[in-house]
């Protein structure tokens, strides 16, 4: 059974820094240059004149960052014990769970990723052996290609060189295109807070990977299932096991090629559709299934939440320099 990999080197080519022309400069809508600003409204101007997304789609040719990492979860060596949970919970500062880590019962319903967890792990019976049964951990699986990103109007997600998608509350207007477009309902809406609206995901840890670190849930399972590293030496892993223990494993590295690829791939003893995975996703980036759905669908309704979204911003932004401005009045006043 593989350890989790403790140290990690990230590349320092991966970690690359914004521009300073693409920096938001003052006045501009939150997180929004001119430069992406313009260059949204452009692409919508040729869309409307086009009508095809055929030059926005996702590229044929490109297969992901070289050097991305991907963790590979082993689904026959989790035993359920929810350390992962618990260690994603205590990393993200999420609120404690009404039931504790240790309580069994949660396996009596099957979870999704939510706003208050952002992986959940759920039990299903194993068709080898009843007195054994089969765990799996859910979270965002962080597309090669995600289609969250290219559902988003607003550009509030980011794939990074080194593999986490990455999402930018600050950007969103609440409109949940983005868990509509995710083959695997990794998204998920915080409904605690309407007024202020948020999506929530695992982010693989992207902060400690770029320290050096591995995410928290690969840190902390005791039985290493969950090894983290270089998504092409994962692969390398998961077919060596697979290939010395052909009676343990099914021949099958699940998010090697599902909807293009994804950085956390699964092995798994028993066929992935009796756990719930989508096994009918194809081989391709989902964009490129859609292609011809995006160029027939009306301009307004690709056009008009892309706008909406700006203003948004916008305002979100002026009502933040306005609050600054008058926090910055009070303490003068106090001063005084």
């Amino acid at each position: 059974m593989d350890k989790p990999l403790k140290n990690p080197v990230v590349a320092n080519e991966c970690i690359s820094e914004e521009s300073a022309e693409d920096k938001p400069q003052e006045g501009d809508a939150r997180g929004i240059s001119r430069r992406k600003f313009l260059g949204t409204v452009a692409g919508i101007g040729g869309t409307v004149l086009i009508g095809s997304y055929k030059d926005v789609a996702a590229s044929k040719e490109f297969s992901g960052w070289p050097n991305r990492y991907g963790c590979l979860t082993d689904l026959t060596a989790c035993v359920g014990c929810r350390s992962c949970e618990k260690a994603c919970n205590e990393a993200n500062n999420l609120p404690k769970p009404k039931t504790s880590f240790d309580d069994v019962s949660v396996f009596k319903e099957k979870r999704r990723p939510t706003a208050q967890a952002y992986t959940v792990v759920n039990q299903y019976k194993n068709p080898k052996d009843e007195s054994k049964p089969v765990y799996r951990k859910i979270q965002c699986n962080h597309c090669n290609e995600p289609a969250c990103a290219s559902a988003c109007p607003i550009h509030a997600y980011t794939k990074t060189p080194e593999g986490a998608v990455l999402y930018d509350p600050e950007k969103c207007f609440g409109c949940r295109y983005c868990m509509i477009a995710c083959p695997f309902y990794a998204p998920a809406y915080d409904y605690d807070s309407a007024l202020e609206p948020k999506i929530v995901k695992c982010v693989m840890c992207y902060d400690r990977i770029k320290k050096g670190g591995i995410p928290a849930c690969a840190e902390a399972c005791p039985v290493g299932t969950i090894t983290f590293g270089k998504r092409s030496d994962l692969i390398k892993i998961a077919r060596e096991k697979i290939m010395k223990n052909p009676d343990r494993y099914i021949d099958h590295i699940y998010g090697e090629h599902e909807a293009g690829g994804t950085g956390w791939m699964y092995i798994s003893g028993v066929p992935f559709e009796n756990l719930d995975f989508p096994t009918n996703l194809p081989q391709k980036p989902l964009i490129e299934e859609t292609k011809g759905f995006l160029g027939a669908v009306p301009v307004v309704f690709t056009v008009w939440p892309a706008l909406f979204g700006m203003v948004y911003a916008a305002l979100r932004h002026r009502e933040d320099l306005e609050k600054e401005k008058g926090q910055k009045h009070e303490k003068e006043e106090e001063k005084k």
